[in-house]
């Protein structure tokens, strides 16, 4: 016996960063009155660019934002309740022991350089990731595949070593995008996919855009063209909102600034919510934070609630540990480190850690700015004197904090769906943590049932808040500002892109 799940195949596409296209996409959208361009173009207003378009040796979130579901796609995706539905693959079974995998794909089902995707592209692709071309840590979700065999062209069969909870999750994130063997010559500049767009052009640091494709294999998207633009400056986001040149606000970086479109009928405001995690990175290799009493000093020093209210007009989630509440195992764990600055004092003293002068890496993303200056007042007031070192974001600060782990605290958004193993189960991830304590646990979890999966992340996830690996100040809002006439813009934020193909115009 097999348990098979089977959904109609709803529009895929998820993108977060397109970009600047031309005159004719800018300023779209003048409702139905507006001529045929202006009713099929779209212009996003987003504040991280991505450095090059290959998410395959390549950290940060911006370019499976971008390209996720809206170039490349994969068997399944997450929809925007945070729950797995079919995408390339119309259905799948289970075996009883769970680790084999039968898909179906759909057919006819073309790249956007006219080449068929079959079965195996799945075999391929797949293998890529296991395979030295992929240089990015999360390729390490895809270690469970024993072995991938192609049934048919539209029939493959994905055999794992053990059972695994994450795994089928993990295929709709970046790991499981399906590329063509022909097309990853140059994936830092050139993108084919199955998805409903290709990139028509990409500027660095400026923008991207997105043309759909005519001869694409799904329901067509109501846009032809969407433009993403990047803006270093928030203000100067509203402020294109306000004069025209963009349509959509996307997960807006300065919530103080919404005091002047609410109540306005020519603007809408969506409040969603995200799995993204605004945590304060403590490098638990280096002093004084491999001190595992320092770290908790740091997390009894913190009053999350007035980071929140000052720094975000009170918008997030409290949640205390690092799983926001749309993960199945999420618990809220806001009681484990209450606001007690006297108990952070007696554990500095404890570590010989008093008056301790460190380092605050802080990239130049506006969220990460207006929360360093309160952390540091907070930090201070226990006796830990932090200094702020600003670091260009992305390049400087993947290659130095990301990369080569070359700091003390820092903070970021972090943003990938389920990424409480990725970020803790995995000593060399920048973070540095020691995950002797939770690696079995974290295994056993994984290979259980539903149920023994559930329990045994919220153990792996206690022992990490017990041991303050970080501190998870709150999960991200997502908060959208639009004009009134666009619909179909995704609320919440919950998985790697951000899906245009659902976006058009009243």
């Amino acid at each position: 016996m097999s348990r098979s799940k089977k959904t109609s195949l709803s529009l895929a596409a998820l993108i977060a960063a397109t970009l600047a296209l031309t005159s004719c996409s800018a300023g779209s959208g003048e409702s139905s009155g507006g001529t045929e361009s202006e009713t099929t173009s779209v212009t996003l207003a987003l504040t991280g660019p991505p450095v090059n378009l290959d998410f395959t040796t390549t950290a940060g979130a911006a370019i499976p934002q971008a390209l996720m579901a809206n170039v490349y796609q994969g068997l399944v995706q997450i929809n925007q309740e945070g729950a797995l539905e079919p995408l390339l693959a119309e259905s799948w079974s289970v075996s009883d022991d769970l680790k084999t995998y039968d898909f179906k794909l759909h057919p006819d089902v073309k790249f956007s350089n006219g080449a068929d995707f079959t079965a195996e592209d799945v075999k391929f692709s797949i293998d890529r990731v296991k395979s030295d071309a992929w240089t990015s840590s999360v390729k390490n979700k895809m270690n469970v595949v024993e072995s991938v065999k192609v049934l048919s062209d539209t029939e493959v069969q994905i055999v794992l070593k053990q059972p695994s909870n994450a795994w089928l999750y993990d295929m709709a994130t970046r790991i499981g995008a399906m590329f063509d063997e022909s097309g990853v010559d140059d994936l830092a500049k050139t993108a084919i996919g199955t998805g409903p767009y290709t990139v028509e052009s990409w500027k660095p640091n400026e923008s991207m855009a997105l043309a759909a494709r005519e001869d694409y294999w799904g329901e067509a998207p109501q846009i032809k063209t969407a433009t993403l633009r990047y803006f270093a400056d928030v203000t100067a986001t509203t402020n294109a909102l306000q004069s025209g040149d963009v349509d959509i606000v996307y997960n807006m970086q300065a919530p103080d600034l919404l005091t002047t479109f609410e109540g306005n009928p020519e603007y809408q405001i969506l409040d969603g919510t995200s799995t993204g995690e605004i945590i304060l990175s403590m490098n638990n290799r280096v002093a004084p934070f491999d001190d595992v009493k320092v770290r908790q000093a740091v997390m009894y020093a913190i009053d999350r609630q007035a980071v929140m209210d000052a720094a975000w007009n009170g918008k997030g989630t409290l949640v205390g540990g690092p799983v926001p509440p749309t993960d199945p195992y999420y618990e809220d764990l806001n009681g484990e480190y209450p606001f007690d600055p006297a108990k952070a004092k007696s554990l500095l003293k404890e570590a010989g850690a008093e008056n301790t002068n460190i380092t605050f890496t802080v990239p130049t993303r506006p969220y990460a700015t207006a929360i360093s200056e309160i952390v540091v007042a907070q930090l201070k007031d226990v006796g830990i004197n932090a200094t702020i070192e600003s670091s260009e974001f992305p390049a400087v600060w993947l290659d130095k904090v990301f990369t080569k782990h070359d700091f003390q605290m820092s903070i970021i958004l972090a943003v990938e769906p389920r990424d409480v193993l990725t970020i803790f189960n995995d000593p060399d991830y920048y973070i540095g943590y020691d995950n002797s304590k939770i690696k079995a646990e974290a295994a056993a979890a994984d290979q259980a049932d539903e149920a023994g999966y559930i329990e045994g992340m919220k153990k792996v996830v206690r022992t990490i808040v017990d041991d303050a690996a970080s501190d998870t100040l709150f999960i991200f809002p997502n908060t959208v500002l639009a004009k009134a006439d666009v619909t179909g813009i995704p609320a919440n934020a919950v998985s790697e892109g951000l899906d245009l193909s659902t976006i058009g115009w009243k």
